[in-house]
């Protein structure tokens, strides 16, 4: 167990938050692998964090770098590494999503990326399983102004 904003999460709460931040990582990753098709890190860590909900890996072992790239594939690949951080820290399950939903805003044209936003933000949280819906929906609401008000959907 261990306390976040303010309450216990139970680590079957910690395991669902890990699942949800690497299904939202991976469902921008095509963004990162468009660009660097050879580059497995962002594949990897998604892989790692779910690896440690099994528990097959430590939490360092989960953990991964930041990638040097621009554009939508920095931030698919910065939502990878966030979800496999999520094993460290629950909280870093918000950066996953914000990070996701960057990706798919900075992947188009200006005039399509309000709605695209939406629709991923949409996307995640119908990926919500029903045991951690309160608590994510709670923590998006109280920062979401921590993560460029990605969650405004």
């Amino acid at each position: 167990m261990t306390i976040r904003l303010g309450r216990t999460l139970t680590d079957s709460e910690h395991h669902l938050l890990a699942l949800w931040a690497a299904d939202c990582a991976e469902h921008v990753l095509h963004f990162f692998e468009s660009v660097k098709p050879s580059d497995s890190r962002p594949r990897v860590a998604i892989e790692q964090i779910r690896a440690w909900v099994r528990g097959e890996i430590k939490i360092t072992q989960s953990r991964a770098a930041a990638r040097d790239l621009k554009g939508a594939a920095r931030y698919a690949a910065y939502a990878a590494g966030q979800a496999a951080v999520v094993a460290h820290v629950a909280a870093h399950e918000l950066g996953a999503a914000a990070y996701a939903i960057k990706a798919v805003k900075d992947s188009l044209g200006k005039d399509e990326q309000e709605e695209a936003s939406h629709k991923e933000c949409q996307w995640q949280r119908d990926q919500l399983p029903d045991a951690i819906r309160d608590l994510v929906l709670d923590d998006q609401r109280v920062r979401n102004h921590l993560c460029w008000f990605a969650f405004t959907c």
